[in-house]
């Protein structure tokens, strides 16, 4: 696999949760389950160890972080073994300079092609340090950079730090999740304005992910325009429902290649907004974010609860009233039908 003319191409890749027995423990036979349900319904990849599947693993009481990457790697090697089929293993790196070097070299040794480099251990430094940082972790294998909102653990970056984020050689892809639209613009932006055309833009937006891969980013650059497009989405959203994303990428990209938009796609990207708001649970800060996917995929008889590592984690009042809401008003955007005549298979 070409790594870059991979993710230029626009790929449906879900953030990977964590399945647990009711003791906290992992879920081999889900967890499993889960890997092969993302490559049967068409992904073009999956991210392991990101915030979806807890960043609470890589803690000693748990020790999950090498078990769960290496679950999920040889999981996709065995479910594509023989098969003529891209699909990028995306692993998620966090913490200060040594912790990060030591799970990016633990990736690459797993079969890992990319890290999606978390800053949120980085809130208090300034840009000099950040940018020497990913410099060191793009050394030991190539990055995805992401711009993660603040409410769940980031923080805001300048349009100067995301250009000179664009000189790092080995910057595979950047996902964009500020929640902002001023901020994924800046993205956006530095990107073009950098000349490089082998940097994938993803959409990690999950309050306007349809919008975002619809859009044509037409930009002047030294008295031209450039055009950029995301390309595809890197999302925990993605993590549920994963055929019918894989198919409303594809139909997008068809859209996007036509002189006029439909005004149904406006329409469709409220009806997914809406139903992420339940999911992640918008409503409280995006507390119930973990667990409202797990219902989702509970309810679908792909988890066999909602448990977190955290005992105190789950659904916030409402949030399964609102869950229940969404999944009548959009069944179009359920997969139900087809995990229903596959799940006996992945759960094996």
């Amino acid at each position: 696999m070409e790594l870059r003319d991979h993710l230029l191409a626009g790929k449906v890749i879900p953030a990977h949760p964590l399945a647990l027995t009711p003791e906290r423990k992992l879920d081999e036979r889900y967890q499993r389950a889960l890997t092969r349900y993302y490559v049967a319904a068409g992904a073009g990849g999956m991210a392991v160890g990101v915030h979806t599947t807890q960043f609470a693993i890589r803690e000693p009481q748990y020790g999950l972080l090498k078990p769960v990457l290496e679950l999920a790697s040889e999981t996709v090697d065995a479910a594509l073994a023989g098969r003529a089929r891209a699909f990028v293993k995306v692993a998620g790196i966090c913490g200060q300079t040594a912790q990060a070097v030591a799970e990016a070299e633990l990736a690459r040794a797993l079969g890992y092609h990319v890290g999606l480099l978390s800053l949120s251990a980085w809130k208090e430094a300034d840009d000099d340090a950040v940018l020497r940082h990913c410099r060191t972790v793009a050394e030991v294998l190539p990055i995805f950079g992401f711009y993660l909102q603040p409410a769940v653990g980031g923080r805001v970056f300048s349009y100067a730090f995301w250009r000179r984020f664009t000189e790092i050689e080995n910057v595979a892809a950047i996902k964009i999740a500020p929640f902002n639209r001023y901020q994924t613009l800046d993205v956006v932006r530095a990107v073009a304005e950098s000349g490089r055309d082998d940097i994938a833009l993803y959409t990690g937006n999950d309050d306007n992910i349809v919008v975002d891969l619809l859009t044509r980013y037409v930009l002047p650059v030294a008295g031209r325009r450039v055009e950029r497009q995301i390309a595809g989405g890197l999302l925990g959203h993605w993590a549920v429902w994963t055929q019918k994303a894989v198919e409303m990428l594809e139909d997008i990209k068809r859209a996007r290649n036509r002189p006029q938009m439909e005004s149904e796609w406006l329409t469709q990207a409220i009806a997914v907004t809406d139903a992420n708001a339940a999911f992640f649970d918008a409503a409280n800060g995006f507390a119930g974010c973990i667990a409202g996917i797990h219902e989702v995929l509970r309810r679908q008889g792909l988890m066999r609860g909602i448990w977190c590592l955290d005992p105190h984690e789950g659904l916030s009042p409402g949030q399964q009233e609102q869950i229940d809401r969404v999944l009548r008003a959009y069944p179009e955007l359920s997969d139900d039908a087809f995990v229903a005549v596959h799940r006996d298979e992945w759960l094996r």
